[in-house]
């Protein structure tokens, strides 16, 4: 990394961490996951467990993610935090999850975390027809705190 001045406060001066006193290279630093990308990890890890439970369910179910609801139906004022789409004609069945709603509804990426997975085994299961513990046989319908 080039060391440049930087007298306003715009930008580095110089690295964030000293070098590697074995090797002589820079530590590379990891920067913390963005919203978004947590959101994506949460979705991943909801699916692998999933799919670990029980794998032959999401084999024909396109799951999403969008950042909020774009049609909404006025007679109801709560915001979904899902939909599930059942198969018709040429398109599968579809899952989507909504970013906004999830990340406003949890307190904490531990919470968002397992709100995702909740909120996906629930849209499973109503999607398939399968019970909420063939999915995820460690379920808890009453757990509903927030880390």
């Amino acid at each position: 990394m080039a060391r440049h001045r930087d007298r306003h406060g715009r930008g580095m001066r110089g690295p964030l961490a000293a070098p590697n006193p074995h090797t002589g290279r820079q530590v590379a630093l990891r920067w913390p996951l963005s919203r978004a990308e947590w959101f994506v990890d949460c979705l991943e890890a909801a699916i692998d467990r999933v799919n670990l439970a029980a794998p032959e369910v999401l084999g024909n179910i396109t799951i999403a993610m969008e950042e909020v609801p774009t049609a909404m139906r006025h007679e109801d004022d709560r915001v979904p935090l899902a939909s599930a789409i059942e198969a018709s004609g040429q398109r599968g069945a579809r899952i989507v999850l909504y970013r906004r709603p999830l990340e406003h509804r949890s307190t904490s990426r531990r919470g968002l975390r397992r709100l995702v997975h909740r909120t996906l085994v629930e849209q499973v299961a109503a999607l398939t027809g399968r019970s909420i513990l063939d999915l995820d046989p460690d379920f808890d319908e009453d757990d509903d705190t927030d880390d």
